[in-house]
Formats: structure tokens, sequence, C-alpha cells
């Protein structure tokens, strides 16, 4: 299945937003705050882990899939560790994406869950919802079904200039503030499906 991280590649290692704005979460996990123990002990261990150290940070990514990823998932991807205020902190959820089951997440179910979303619009042909909260929903081509979540830190939208338009669901928005000059910076094209989400040169 395809997966959008846009949000992951290009805000690399994601410098997490002060307390007060939620992140969005699933099953448990909400990134800049869930632990890779936490994570554990609700998933287990990882069908797959790999390890990288970008900038001099050490980054994991764990894959669930097959008999190991949640009910109703062909796959769960959870990249760990993520640049705070106070330091990197290599245990906490950077970003997960899901792809659902055909069927599991209609449109109607993401917005009863998530509500209604910042933005939308059109992704190479792939309906998208945006929500600031740190979500990015790719459904498949008839708007239906959901194809990919992927969820992140908040990530406020600037509001448009006068006579421009309003940025496209999942494309990436600006973060709300500079990240520090120690953040790596990230490339701007998408991995593979299930490849792991890279957090900076090497937006889950």
């Amino acid at each position: 299945m395809r997966i959008i991280r846009i949000i992951a590649v290009v805000l690399g290692l994601a410098v997490a937003l002060p307390a007060g704005a939620g992140a969005a979460g699933w099953g448990g996990i909400e990134p800049g705050e869930t632990t890779m123990t936490e994570v554990r002990e609700r998933y287990g261990v990882p069908s797959k882990e790999t390890k990288q150290k970008v900038e001099g940070y050490d980054t994991t990514t764990w894959v669930y899939e097959g008999n190991k990823a949640p009910v109703g998932m062909v796959r769960m991807t959870i990249d760990l560790g993520i640049l705070k205020p106070d330091g990197f902190k290599p245990e906490l959820v950077r970003v997960f994406v899901l792809e659902p089951k055909v069927y599991m997440f209609p449109l109607q179910a993401v917005m009863d869950g998530w509500g209604m979303p910042t933005a939308a619009g059109d992704q190479g042909g792939f309906p998208t919802m945006f929500y600031e909260s740190g979500l990015v929903v790719v459904f498949e081509k008839q708007g239906q079904f959901a194809e990919s979540m992927t969820f992140t830190v908040p990530q406020p939208l600037q509001p448009p200039s006068a006579g421009t338009a309003p940025p496209a669901a999942g494309t990436a928005p600006p973060a709300a503030a500079a990240p520090p000059a120690t953040t790596p910076r990230a490339t701007t094209s998408p991995p593979k499906s299930g490849a792991p989400a890279s957090p900076a040169a090497p937006r889950p």
C-alpha cells in the first residue's frame, strides 16, 4: 500500500511543540509523549527493528506486520527519537503510520474520530485530509476508505497571505517555530512503501 510520510520527511527530527497543543493519537500512542517501553508493553516485540544514526542522533524504527500488526491493520510503522526543547529524546515516538485493512477506516469513521480536517485536497490522485493536531489521512482514489494514516506532533498551518490559496492537505505545513540550528535538514521525497521513515537526512 502507498504510504504518505511528507511531514516526517520535511521536518526531520520534528521539534516537539511546548505542552498545550495535544497531538493526534491512536491505539494508546501519541507522538512526542509515548515511550518505546509503553509501545512494547502494548504491542509486544516488533516484527522488524532498524537503527540508524543521523547527525549524531540514534534513531529507531519499529515495524509491526503480519500477525504482529494491530487488529484491523496490515502494518504499523513507528519511528522513535524526537527533538524537544530540552534536547533529543531517543525513547519517544516521533511519528507512526498505520496501513489499515480495506474497509477498516471509512471516511465517516475518520470524521467521527478526529473531526473536520484543517485542510483537504489531492495528493497524487489520492484524496487527502490534513489535521493540525498532527494527522494526515490518505484515502484510496474513490475517497471512501483510508489507505494510510500518518500521526506526528501537532503541525499548525500558517494562515495564507491575501490572494493565495490555502495549502492542500498532505503538503508539509511550516513549523510553528524555526527548529534549532542543530536540527538536520531533511530530504523532500518520501521513502518507498514499507521503508522506515527517515527522521532527517537519512517526516514516521
